[in-house]
């Protein structure tokens, strides 16, 4: 079953571009937004499995450089 999650990151300041395009190479992510506010940028990602999810945030999203904080949200129920 596909885990779908948004992920808010927090980063260096003024490296949210280079950020942005380290991510949105990584297969997992689906799309990656910069925002104003208490976050810098936000990414949606989906996974096969929790295991593949876990495995995307310790392996591949915590080896990108200039990411500090990362909050993750776990997607219930879509509505289109």
């Amino acid at each position: 079953m596909t885990v779908k999650a948004y992920i808010l990151v927090n980063v260096s300041t003024g490296t949210e571009d280079e950020v942005s395009k380290a991510l949105v190479e990584f297969d997992a992510v689906e799309e990656v937004a910069t925002i104003y506010g208490e976050y810098d940028a936000i990414i949606k990602v989906a996974a096969k499995d929790m295991n593949d999810l876990d495995d995307f945030i310790t392996s591949k999203l915590r080896s990108v450089p200039n990411i500090f904080m990362t909050s993750t949200m776990i997607i219930a129920r879509e509505h289109k």
